[in-house]
């Protein structure tokens, strides 16, 4: 895992358990064949392409809040 990478992402998002879970979620839609949204450098993982992709502004997250009941 790229540390610079990291850093920048952790940066972007502000909350390490929201980045976890961007992270995985992206990492999984890699697995299964998703193409990358930046420009991949040899030798870089599914994580440092997540980590990149968020770093950049590619990948976000939205925080919906639950419905009141009537």
């Amino acid at each position: 895992m790229n540390h610079m990478l990291l850093e920048k992402a952790r940066e972007t998002v502000g909350n390490d358990k929201i980045l976890v879970n961007l992270i995985s979620r992206r990492v999984r839609q890699l697995n299964a064949t998703s193409r990358p949204l930046v420009e991949v450098d040899p030798g870089m993982g599914f994580i440092d392409i997540a980590l990149k992709e968020i770093g950049e502004g590619k990948i976000s997250a939205r925080i919906v809040e639950p419905a009141k009941a009537a």
